[in-house]
């Protein structure tokens, strides 16, 4: 079947390279320029080529350099307008034709969010980010957006302010001075970039604002470089954060996997409206800034996007139905990596703190159990956004740790990843190419004993099985949360206790880590609500209502607002969902984890607070996170 998203026509005729040309436009929101593709023909005599487009502005096609007629079909909700463009007669297959689309992005725009300089940083200088993950790439240009199709692209884009893309920097240089020298805001200067490396269309990504650049240590022997990139008032921070893990990281997942293939892999800080923890845009991850704990505390998630660069950016899923094949191999790989740099029990813990979201995620979804499997079966036209969660992440990641300890271990299992990672590095799979590659590893690889290992799995409810379990019941070492759940089951068997009598301190958290403070919250969140007394007092003593920690405030929010009837979970109501909105600031917090866990908790306490707070601000959120919320809080879209 071909990709459920998209209405190209890329089984006949497929992008191999892109060229944009493109003018960032900050004063009118847009970008203007051309898109050129050259492109490989797999279908005799076909007539046309059709590329997915969105709300695109088109102004005119040229084919091999001459004027070619075209049509833009009527737009369809989820999947956008198919741009059709007809072909000369007599093409064979094998050979080569070029296509250049002259257009311009539009007010409409997903995959864009422009920011007014007020809700920077720096309150100087306006910014620019995208977001193209799942299907949103051809709101910004018209390609065959699926991740079926991997493409190399290059890039001239002119702005007035520094401008960066998911692409090897060819000019001017990353360390030179900033906007090569020109005047920031005012001087236009043409940032040209180069990608290699076929990628889906999803990972084409860009940003421009006022930002800098800072290298990172170079790790020895190694000949890829690491970097950050941020608004000049948070570098110092950012710097300091990610400056001691990132490279070392990457080099226990070579050792894991195999060799980085992409060069460069940089870290780009982003406004807080940046809708997720982190994009695995190549050569560029983009990342929100409520990683920056000051701790180093939440660095794991720089662990993750990195191991993209082998799970989604290397080895890619044909199409939305076998998302899980990213972000399932991509977190298995990830907890993995923190016992191997940190110890086994961390990887444990990390397992601990995903099943509680898996369950949260799981239970969201009792009245469409359809996004409960592992494998959907997405109509034609459905959006993927629909079951965007936790599901693909973690159902995922134990399905692989279920493999692994079924298989042998790891000294057996870790052989069949560099394997698999070597067999389909380039590709994009299917569900049952992966199945099918891992029986014909392990036949050659074991023999009898090991496939009927494999054959002891249920794979139908591994890939299909609905509910709030997992097939089967998944043991994790959680020596790392004993001191967390003893303090929560203090806390419940206190509910009776006069709040003058509690003999709880504020140095009980003194000794726990952050990633500690969340499994508390979420053990606490298993019992019956805490009386209101006793939410107020732990939020004093322990000042989690507080805190800089995104996560832990998170949980907390969760926490207090269990029971939506409670008084304590009416005064919590309007602190959160002040929060999330920046507090009058236009700084919203726009990580969906955050934002749409918060808006949805607060609209079971309140359905108006809820509403009426997100209409205040629902314009500084990213366009994604909007149309989430919208649906979250059963708003018209």
């Amino acid at each position: 079947m071909t990709d459920p998203t998209s209405q190209a026509n890329y089984t006949e005729i497929a992008t191999e390279h892109v060229l944009f040309k493109w003018t960032i436009d900050f004063a009118n929101q847009i970008i203007a320029g051309t898109a050129t593709h050259d492109l490989r023909i797999s279908k005799n005599d076909v007539g046309e080529v059709i590329f997915d487009t969105a709300d695109l502005d088109i102004e005119s096609v040229e084919v091999e350099g001459k004027s070619a007629s075209y049509e833009v079909k009527p737009k369809h909700p989820i999947m956008g307008s198919a741009l059709h463009i007809n072909l000369p007669s007599g093409l064979k297959s094998g050979s080569l034709i070029k296509a250049t689309i002259k257009y311009q992005t539009t007010k409409e725009c997903t995959a864009l969010q422009w920011l007014a300089k007020e809700q920077t940083q720096g309150k100087s200088f306006p910014y620019l980010f995208s977001q193209c993950q799942p299907i949103y790439a051809r709101a910004m240009a018209p390609v065959q957006d699926s991740p079926s199709v991997k493409i190399k692209y290059s890039a001239e884009v002119t702005s007035v302010l520094p401008a960066l893309m998911s692409a090897i920097r060819q000019s001017p240089p990353s360390d030179g001075p900033a906007h090569d020298g020109k005047v920031i805001g005012k001087d236009a200067v043409t940032y040209v970039y180069h990608q290699p490396i076929p990628i889906p269309s999803y990972l084409i990504a860009i940003a421009a604002g006022n930002v800098v650049y800072r290298p990172f240590p170079r790790h020895p022997g190694k000949e890829w470089t690491c970097g950050i990139w941020s608004e000049p008032e948070l570098i110092e921070a950012a710097y300091w954060e990610f400056s001691e893990d990132t490279a070392r990281f990457l080099a226990s997942a070579e050792e894991i996997v195999v060799p980085y293939r992409f060069g460069v892999y940089d870290l780009l800080v982003l406004p807080p409206s940046f809708p997720y923890g982190g994009m695995e845009n190549a050569c560029l991850t983009f990342l929100t800034p409520t990683l920056l704990a000051g701790d180093r505390t939440l660095v794991d998630v720089i662990a993750h996007e990195l191991t993209h660069s082998w799970f989604g950016n290397g080895v890619t899923h044909a199409n939305a139905s076998h998302f899980w094949l990213n972000e399932g191999w991509t977190t298995y790989i990830e907890r993995l990596l923190l016992q191997v740099i940190h110890t086994p029990a961390d990887r444990g813990f990390s397992f601990i703190i995903g099943y509680k979201g898996l369950q949260d995620d799981l239970e969201m979804y009792v009245d469409r159990p359809k996004y409960q499997r592992l494998v959907i079966d997405f109509e034609k036209g459905e959006d993927p956004d629909d079951a965007y969660s936790g599901v693909p992440y973690d159902k995922g990641a134990n399905l692989i740790l279920y493999l692994e300890r079924t298989i042998g271990g790891l000294d057996v299992f870790l052989p069949y990843v560099r394997d698999y990672v070597s067999t389909f590095m380039g590709k994009s799979i299917t569900t049952q190419e992966w199945k099918s590659h891992l029986y014909g590893y392990y036949e050659k690889h074991g023999g009898a004993g090991k496939i009927k290992a494999l054959d002891s799995i249920d794979w139908d409810a591994w890939f299909y099985g609905e509910g709030l379990q997992l097939p089967v019941k998944m043991e994790y070492d959680s020596s790392l949360a004993e001191s967390a759940y003893k303090l929560a089951e203090r806390w419940d068997s206190s509910r009776a206790v006069e709040i003058s009598k509690l003999s709880f301190h504020e140095s009980d958290l003194d000794n726990f880590s952050s990633t500690q403070k969340v499994v508390f919250l979420e053990r606490l969140q298993s019992y019956k609500p805490l009386p209101s007394s006793h939410v107020e007092h732990l939020a004093s003593l322990y000042k989690v209502s507080s805190t800089h920690n995104a996560e832990i405030r998170l949980r907390f929010y969760q926490f207090s607002l269990a029971d939506p009837s409670s008084p304590v979970a009416l005064k919590y109501a309007a602190q959160a969902a002040d929060w999330v909105i920046g507090g009058g600031t236009g700084m919203v917090v726009g990580r969906m984890k955050f934002c749409r866990d918060v808006f949805r908790a607060v609209y079971k306490v309140d359905k108006d607070l809820a509403v009426n707070a997100f209409q205040k601000e629902k314009n500084s959120f990213h366009p994604i996170a909007r149309k989430l919320i919208e649906k979250d809080l059963k708003l018209p879209s």
